[in-house]
C-alpha cells in the first residue's frame, strides 16, 4: 500500500488536490490519503445530491445515471429494429402483391388533404355553422359546441369529397373563440372560412337552406349551388323553432333532414323521440349522403340509437 501511494505521489506533477475548501496540498503520506478521502467524500455528496458532474467525464457518473442512460439506449435501439423489421415487412409485402399502392407517408397525405379542402372552396357543397346565437350560452354549452366543431372539422378532412366550411357570426373575441383554441389543438389553421358577418348577409338570401328539424320539407339532394346552414346550438341551449324563425324572418327556404321517411320511433326505456342532432351528426349525415347518394345509409351514420329511431327496412 506506502509503494502504491507513494507510486501515485510521484505519478504527479505536483501533489496538490484541490478539494471543497480550495487547493490541498499533501506533505506526506498521511496527508495525501486524507486529502483522498475528503475528495471522495466531496464526490459521494455530490451524487446524493444530484448536481452536475464534470463535463466529459463518464468515470464520476452515479450509477442511478448510468442505469437510465443504459435503458434509454435499450428503448432507442428497440425503436431502431422495429421501424426496420416495419420496413421489411411492407417491402415483402410489396413484393407479394405488386398490385396494391404503396402506403404514403403522413406528410403526402396531409398535402392530399389540403389539397382536396382548396379544391372544396372552389367547387364543392357549402356548409355555413351559424354561430351568432351563442351569446347566452354558458361555459358547459360553450365547450360542448366547440367539440362539435372539432369533431365536424375532423370528418370533413377524412371525406373524399368535403365540404367547404364557413364559421359565421363568430369573433375573435368571442367566449366560443377562445373555448376552441383551448380545446382543439390547431384551430387556428383550420383549413375553413372564419367571419364575423352574419350568414345572412355573407350570401344571396336565394341560396340559403336554413337545415332545421321545425321545417315541414324535407332534404331531397344536396345542390352544389346552394350554401346549407346548421344553427350552432347545443341540447341544453335549445328553444323550440329558434332557428326556424330565424330562417322566416330573413325569407329564407328551410329543409330537414328526411328522418320521417326512413325511419320509424322505436320503443325504449325513457320513452325519448328526438329528431334534434348535434351539428357534427348533421354533417356526418349530409358528407355521407354527397358520398353515397343512399339516405338510409347516410341517416345510420348519424343518427344514434339514443334518439329513438331506427330505419325502417330493420324493423321491418
Amino acid at each position: 500500500m506506502d509503494g502504491e501511494l507513494e507510486g501515485r505521489a510521484h505519478g504527479r506533477e505536483s501533489p496538490v488536490l484541490q478539494g471543497p475548501e480550495g487547493t490541498l496540498e499533501a506533505t506526506g503520506e498521511d496527508g495525501l490519503w486524507e486529502s483522498f478521502q475528503l475528495l471522495q467524500m466531496d464526490m459521494d455528496c455530490e451524487r446524493q445530491d444530484g448536481e452536475g458532474l464534470p463535463t466529459g467525464s463518464t468515470a464520476w457518473c452515479s450509477k442511478n445515471v448510468q442505469r437510465k442512460q443504459r435503458h434509454w439506449e435499450r428503448i432507442v435501439a428497440a425503436k431502431k429494429s422495429k421501424r426496420k423489421q416495419e420496413k421489411e415487412r411492407r417491402k415483402a409485402n410489396r413484393a407479394e402483391n405488386p398490385g396494391i399502392c404503396p402506403q404514403h407517408s403522413k406528410r403526402f397525405l396531409r398535402a392530399l388533404t389540403k389539397e382536396k379542402l382548396l379544391e372544396a372552396k372552389h367547387s364543392g357543397p357549402r356548409l355555413c355553422v351559424d354561430l351568432s346565437m351563442t351569446n347566452h350560452m354558458t361555459k358547459k354549452e360553450l365547450s360542448r359546441l366547440a367539440g362539435q366543431i372539432r369533431r365536424l372539422y375532423g370528418s370533413n378532412r377524412k371525406a373524399d369529397r368535403p365540404f367547404w366550411i364557413y364559421l359565421t357570426g363568430f369573433t375573435s373575441d368571442s367566449p366560443l373563440y377562445k373555448e376552441c383554441l383551448r380545446m382543439n389543438d390547431g384551430f387556428s389553421t383550420y383549413l375553413l372560412d372564419i367571419t364575423e358577418d352574419d350568414c345572412f348577409s355573407l350570401f344571396p338570401l336565394e341560396t340559403l337552406v336554413y337545415l332545421t328539424p321545425d321545417s315541414e320539407h324535407a332534404l331531397e339532394e344536396i345542390d352544389l349551388n346552394k350554401v346549407y346552414i346548421l344553427g350552432g346550438l347545443v341540447d341544453e341551449s335549445i328553444q323550440k323553432k329558434v332557428t326556424f324563425q330565424k330562417a322566416w324572418e330573413h325569407s329564407v327556404k328551410t329543409a330537414r333532414l328526411p328522418i320521417q321517411e326512413y325511419m320509424v320511433r322505436c320503443q325504449n326505456e325513457k320513452n325519448y323521440h328526438s329528431e334534434i342532432l348535434a351539428i357534427n351528426q348533421v354533417f356526418d349525415i349530409l358528407s355521407t349522403y354527397f358520398e353515397t347518394h343512399n339516405w338510409p345509409e347516410a341517416l345510420k351514420k348519424g343518427v344514434s340509437s339514443g334518439k329513438g329511431y331506427v330505419l325502417r327496412n330493420s324493423v321491418e
